[in-house]
């Protein structure tokens, strides 16, 4: 078959596709993440996929690359910005130099301790404006999905509020966590990950903050002699499209894609507290001492450390991170009555 021949068919089968019905042709998302395939985040997308499969007749599929296959944080927002790939899932923590607005979700005590309140605020008008902020980077966010709720370890008693003045506490790199820990007398260090156990091993830093599984995955306990189940920083996940994908779904599909990761939603994240439940079972059979906070505590935590923590985000976002900050104050007082 010659060039001409071939052009020609080519035209002839870009015309016939282009006639057939919508709900013949097929919308492929490539989408990619950092967790394993047996993390809940996964598991979470794979329901995702097969309700958007279903829903759609097969015309729209997500093809899911856990553990980082698509490349690291940084290089998927980017990838999917640019169009390279599809969509991808990233912890808002490794998106604020991305867009600092969102930095919000770094805020401590953020959310309410009961999980049908914070879901309120991620479902309505607060969720919807950090989701908004997205826009002009041209990407379409469509949803938060909780991934767990941070504590405190320490090698010295972190029993009380004013037991944190003069502690050091190795933080990711972000403002709004070094004030967190500022408010309460603490000092805050930004330390890669990777050397966060010999760190608190050899007492270059006294303390540290991540969930509980990850806490117990990386057996932070056997180098740690107190944990305070705090929960006071939510790690919260962004998931994101390509804008010129997204534009090119029919609306039905976006609303089935919208309504699908709604729907999954509570079902991840009973399995991330599950898997908290099961870390926190971890730990207790460690010589480590366990302290929880009750009410009263958690409203003196959060009285000291939410306006320094909300400074610091509004100095980096701007008059976008006023108008969020405005519309969560607002909501956050209606839901919880203060």
């Amino acid at each position: 078959m010659n060039r001409r021949v071939m052009l020609a068919s080519a035209v002839a089968v870009s015309v016939l596709i282009g006639a057939l019905p919508v709900s013949a042709q097929e919308f492929v998302a490539r989408i990619g993440h950092l967790e394993s395939d047996q993390q809940p985040r996964h598991q979470g997308l794979q329901m995702v996929a097969d309700l958007v499969s279903e829903r759609t007749d097969g015309a729209v599929i997500f093809q899911l690359f856990p553990a980082g296959q698509l490349g690291q944080a940084r290089e998927m927002n980017e990838g999917t910005q640019l169009g390279l790939m599809e969509g991808t899932v990233s912890p808002a923590a490794f998106l604020a130099g991305f867009n600092p607005a969102v930095s919000i979700l770094d805020v401590p005590f953020l959310y309410p301790a009961d999980l049908d309140a914070a879901n309120a605020l991620r479902s309505g008008p607060f969720g919807q404006a950090v989701l908004d902020s997205f826009a002009p980077l041209g990407l379409k966010a469509i949803a938060i999905w909780p991934n767990g709720r941070k504590s405190m370890t320490s090698n010295e008693d972190i029993a009380a509020l004013e037991d944190f003045a003069g502690q050091s506490f190795r933080v990711m790199d972000s403002q709004v966590l070094i004030e967190q820990f500022n408010a309460v007398g603490a000092s805050a260090i930004a330390l890669p990950f990777g050397e966060l156990y010999t760190a608190l091993q050899t007492g270059v830093i006294d303390g540290q903050e991540n969930a509980l599984d990850t806490i117990a995955t990386m057996k932070y306990q056997e180098v740690q002699k107190y944990l305070l189940v705090s929960e006071h920083g939510a790690n919260e996940d962004i998931v994101m499209f390509n804008q010129g994908w997204w534009d090119s779904l029919p609306e039905d599909y976006q609303t089935v894609i919208m309504e699908a990761f709604e729907e999954v939603r509570p079902e991840t994240e009973a399995l991330k507290e599950a898997a908290q439940q099961t870390a926190l079972e971890a730990i207790r059979a460690s010589n480590i001492t366990i302290y929880e906070l009750d009410d009263e505590q958690r409203s003196a935590f959060r009285a000291a450390m939410y306006g320094p923590a909300r400074d610091a985000y509004l100095a980096g976002a701007g008059d976008v991170g006023q108008q969020i900050v405005d519309i969560y104050e607002a909501e956050y007082a209606e839901i919880v009555g203060e």
